[in-house]
């Protein structure tokens, strides 16, 4: 009777052992490949009116990696995305500026803004191709229209201006057909 007790034991331990080494021996998920399936349907980014493309003004310049306030040109623009930390050629090419960049130097043109954008913002990428951050239209299971990043949020100030709150609606009067 031990003997049958100590084998059934030994079956249910093998078992137990084999069935968390499939578990374990299995690779957790990967994050999101930001280039499967990537190339998205979208109109051109939103350019400044004669700002593009940028090499007419920068393929002659030396790129200045100096965090600094734009005087010369670009005068308008006032970095409010992580700006202690960022500057322009984060993201923008140094050697290229008709094209973007990823943090591992794969140049990115403008049109795959979301590219860019996605690696910091991870959440609000996931979301927006799934159609629920931002603006999609086309058929649920074929081919879609997106809006760039760029369409709805400043690149270089992202969050929206806060919204004056409206005062809350007025109950109907009594008696009133309204």
């Amino acid at each position: 009777m031990a003997r049958s007790f100590a084998l059934a034991c030994a079956l249910v331990a093998l078992g137990w052992m084999a069935s968390t080494a499939a578990v374990v021996s299995q690779a957790p998920p990967r994050p999101p490949d930001l280039r499967q399936d990537l190339r998205v349907e979208a109109p051109p980014p939103p350019f400044s009116d004669g700002i593009f493309p940028c090499s007419n003004c920068h393929a002659e310049m030396q790129p200045d990696r100096t965090r600094r306030v734009l005087v010369a040109m670009h005068d308008d623009i006032q970095l409010k995305h992580d700006e202690e930390h960022r500057w322009c050629l984060d993201c923008h090419d140094a050697e290229n500026r008709d094209f973007l960049h990823l943090a591992n130097g794969e140049r990115v043109a403008f049109e795959e803004s979301y590219r860019v954008c996605g690696q910091c913002h991870g959440e609000k990428y996931r979301d927006w191709r799934a159609g629920v951050h931002g603006r999609r239209v086309g058929a649920w299971n074929g081919e879609k229209s997106y809006l760039l990043c760029p369409h709805c949020h400043n690149p270089h100030q992202p969050r929206f201006k806060a919204l004056q709150p409206k005062p809350a609606p007025k109950p109907p009067r009594a008696g009133s057909r309204h």
